[in-house]
């Protein structure tokens, strides 16, 4: 048997991803969450769900060890870690650390979700917001924790992911979630300036079949799960109709980054669903 622990379990990813390993007998998937943006009605039978924050990892599963770690329990939006920062650095620079650590004591691997927006503006985009800062630094310490203790760990960095439960409403919608609940209430799409911004659409089921291979593999390595198409926001609107400019952002991102990957070759992994499939599916 083998015992996986999934942070944020309860959110986008995390129930995707645990979707998929519950179709194996063998796993054992334990989901640690705090609901900042998971929600329970993601809950799935044959589960353990606990409620909890990442920097208290080692107090709630004091008797507990798993073979497998998937650390996706971070704080994830750009534009918003401005005003989130306290929770961001709560939730990256303290709880992170603590996750490392308690793999490091169960010896067990972990996968760790980091985030393609230091690879913006040729990596300057790392410094853009306090959530890309963050997490390009936590990158470092997993690196780190595999030289000074061998931790082992594979990285994989997520390209603008949607699909099934992604969040439609509030500070933490996606685009192309935003772009979906407008479509559907005849309203016209609000278009980010300059609305030139480029992104890499992933579609979540592509993610989790790459988590899945990722996850049979010992390379220390980072992985790049990207469909390897940019499209800009105004592309992306004209694809479900019509559309408005709205103010610029601070922290926007303006380019996803085209660059060499072998992590298709090395996977064996292709990315199936397009964007375009999925809106069309949408608009029928």
């Amino acid at each position: 048997m083998k015992k996986i622990l999934v942070t944020g379990g309860a959110g986008f990813v995390g129930t995707n991803l645990i979707e998929e390993l519950i179709k194996d007998k063998n796993n054992i998937v334990t989901s640690l969450d705090c609901y900042f943006t998971g929600k329970k009605e993601n809950h799935i039978d044959g589960v353990n769900y606990v409620e909890g924050f990442t920097w208290e990892i080692d107090k709630i599963f004091e008797s507990n060890d798993f073979d497998i770690i998937y650390h996706f329990g971070e704080y994830s939006r750009i534009v918003h870690s401005f005003d989130d920062i306290n929770f961001v650095s709560e939730s990256i620079l303290r709880g992170t650390p603590k996750v490392f650590e308690f793999a490091k004591k169960c010896n067990a691997k972990i996968i760790y979700s980091a985030s393609s927006s230091k690879f913006g503006n040729n990596g300057k985009d790392e410094n853009l917001s306090p959530y890309a800062w963050m997490k390009a630094k936590m990158v470092e310490l997993l690196k780190n924790y595999n030289a000074w203790f061998g931790l082992q760990y594979e990285i994989s960095y997520f390209f603008n992911v949607y699909g099934p439960k992604q969040i439609y409403e509030g500070n933490y919608a996606t685009v192309v979630a935003i772009f979906e609940r407008q479509f559907k209430n005849n309203e016209k799409l609000t278009v980010v300036k300059p609305g030139t911004q480029s992104r890499d659409f992933t579609h979540v089921t592509d993610i989790v079949s790459g988590l899945i291979a990722i996850e049979n593999k010992n390379l220390n390595n980072e992985w790049h799960l990207r469909s390897g198409k940019n499209v800009t926001i105004i592309e992306l609107a004209q694809m479900f109709g019509d559309w408005t400019l709205i103010e610029e952002r601070r922290g926007e991102r303006f380019t996803s980054e085209e660059f060499f990957s072998d992590t298709e070759e090395l996977l064996e992994w292709k990315p199936l669903i397009s964007i375009e499939k999925w809106i069309e599916i949408i608009k029928k």
